[in-house]
């Protein structure tokens, strides 16, 4: 039996024998007296000694929850693409594996990366061709044996050939590759992470437009997470950019991790009516994953409303009750109006005042008596 059963079995067994008694006669023990939903002992009677009362103190503050999940943080991912459709000569990294700006992940043999590439080589060739025609024919114009539109024209050519060859490289500097023509295209990561996601394996055919939504890898910072809120209409209000919330894993078990909320949703989920929130998660916490859920907790002022024990408060059909001290002996019954409930804590936002005190154990059993009478 837990303490607080034994607590109302010892109530009980004091008021029964307080009422027993007062049907038997005895005078030794003052029966106690109802008057419409208060229950009145005498001053003297040893059963007040059993009801436990706690006051009711004035809300400060409220707890906000929001269920949420935790997500890479976009900022620190990257999500690799092949601009060319080809086939997976080899893989170098792995799901787990950390890798560096600009190193290798995949090798992919890449015929239309070929052709770039022997198109920036022609353009070498053509445009190393112009310049030489073009000093030949200024060397024959100043000899007068050449018309000027010929010079011009030779002109014309090199600026051309230039432009070309200008775009070929810059093509291929865009593509991580050089000039030589061997068309294997280097898959490489941009950013220092750890690889979360591949979708390639040796030998396989890829299309970029195969699988758009689709990437060849997925490279993250995994210190650095999201979440990711739904938030109510109601309280969408309480949530500002910078505001800090502690959020909550099964993970973490008691322990809190904090982050900071970056963004707000300028529109409203027409299915579940909720806003989404994004912030970033504070500090390197190794136990805490993507796609985790979290619930992110947020302390604000308290609008209106009292707090008392969670005990204190009965349900009697469809009514909630406390029974409230209004005297040395004198124990009323009170309908109330409540909000939310945490922490073995309940808030009231009707019925009582901040001066009452209400009772916490053994008001179950006042009911009792009440409801004895009649």
């Amino acid at each position: 039996m837990t303490p607080a059963a034994r607590r109302g079995a010892a109530i009980l067994l004091a008021l029964l024998a307080a009422a027993g008694c007062s049907k038997n006669g005895d005078k030794g023990v003052a029966p106690a007296r109802v008057e419409k939903d208060a229950v009145i002992f005498e001053a003297s009677s040893p059963q007040i000694a059993a009801l436990q009362t706690a006051p009711v103190v004035p809300r400060r503050e409220a707890l906000l929850r929001f269920s949420g999940r935790l997500v890479w943080n976009e900022d620190r991912t990257v999500r690799v693409f092949s601009p060319f459709p080809g086939r997976v000569m080899s893989i170098s990294a792995r799901v787990g594996d950390r890798v560096k700006p600009g190193q290798v992940l995949a090798m992919l043999a890449a015929p239309e990366l070929g052709l770039a590439q022997s198109e920036a080589r022609k353009a070498d060739q053509d445009y190393a061709l112009a310049q030489k025609n073009l000093a030949r024919v200024e060397e024959l114009h100043a000899a007068g044996v050449t018309a000027t539109k010929d010079l011009q024209a030779a002109q014309a050519d090199f600026a051309r050939t230039g432009a070309e060859r200008a775009r070929t490289q810059a093509r291929l500097r865009a593509y991580g590759t050089d000039g030589t023509v061997d068309q294997q295209y280097s898959v490489r990561s941009s950013i220092a992470g750890v690889v979360v996601d591949r979708n390639l394996n040796p030998g396989q055919e890829t299309r970029p437009d195969a699988n758009p939504d689709k990437p060849l890898f997925v490279v993250s910072d995994p210190s650095r997470l999201w979440f990711l809120l739904d938030v109510a209409e109601k309280d969408v209000g309480e949530l500002k950019p910078g505001v800090e919330v502690k959020l909550a894993t099964s993970s973490l078990g008691e322990e809190r991790a904090i982050g900071h909320v970056l963004h707000i949703a300028d529109s409203v989920d027409p299915q579940t009516r909720t806003v989404k929130v994004r912030g970033t998660v504070d500090g390197a916490e190794p136990r805490l994953k993507a796609e985790m859920f979290v619930t992110a907790e947020l302390k604000v002022a308290a609008a209106k409303g009292l707090l008392v024990p969670a005990r204190a408060v009965y349900l009697r059909g469809e009514q909630y009750y406390v029974f409230v001290e209004e005297g040395p002996g004198r124990y009323v019954r009170r309908a109330v109006t409540l909000g939310p409930g945490a922490d073995g804590q309940q808030v009231v936002l009707g019925g009582l005042e901040a001066t009452h005190k209400v009772v916490v154990d053994g008001n179950l059993l006042l009911e009792k008596i009440l409801a004895s009478k009649d």
